[in-house]
């Protein structure tokens, strides 16, 4: 059986939580893609000796390879940094295309999360989330877990660089970030963790019961 739900929606909104949540319900294959963009931008600016260059981006994008996307330092500030970086390069982007429609097609289910799941990798997806939140909402919760984790950083500064990754990942030029037109628009604002992930499980199932039909 193939059934592939796409997700997106801006950082911190919790789709990252809401997909894997929804891959271990309905026992699919979850790929984070924005781990894609991380491995590329933190090897390309190892390969680069801190300096990132579009040529060696692309260059990594084409030969990453699951070890790469295994490294305990994708989930840090200068990955997040440099994948939003690279995520901007129609070479980096087109490398990773077809890697995620194989991921996407594969027996057995499987979701993916991201920022133009909906509307490039997977067009046809079976269902399609936008999960998105006030950016004051997402940069509490960024703040409290840089708080949590020792930082020191100002509220202030986490919502600047909120609304700054908005503005770039949705008016890039190749693949901005977008709401597709048939995505269910999933707003995660006033919602807890598990509202979230029931509000995507029901659609999820509404969505399979109309295929078994």
């Amino acid at each position: 059986m193939r059934f592939t739900v796409a997700i997106d929606g801006p950082a911190g909104a919790g789709k990252g939580t809401i997909a894997a949540a929804v891959a271990e319900r309905f026992g699919f294959a979850h790929l984070d893609t924005g781990l894609l963009y991380r491995a590329v931008g933190r090897k390309a600016l190892d390969q680069g000796r801190g300096t990132l260059d579009e040529g060696v981006a692309e260059l990594v994008a084409r030969e990453l390879t699951p070890a790469d996307l295994a490294r305990p330092d994708l989930r840090g500030a200068i990955a997040a940094r440099a994948a939003s970086r690279v995520a901007a390069m129609p070479g980096v982007r087109a490398a990773l295309v077809d890697f995620q429609r194989a991921f996407a097609a594969r027996e057995g289910g499987a979701v993916l999360d991201g920022r133009d799941i909906s509307t490039v990798i997977c067009p046809d997806a079976d269902v399609k989330l936008f999960v998105t939140a006030s950016a004051e909402e997402r940069a509490r919760r960024r703040h409290e877990e840089l708080r949590e984790a020792g930082s020191t950083e100002s509220f202030e500064s986490v919502l600047g660089a909120i609304r700054e990754r908005d503005a770039r990942d949705s008016s890039r030029t190749d693949a901005p970030m977008r709401c597709a037109a048939d995505a269910h628009l999933l707003d995660t604002t006033e919602m807890s963790i598990s509202e979230g992930v029931a509000e995507a499980v029901r659609t999820i199932e509404q969505a399979r019961d109309r295929a078994a039909r």
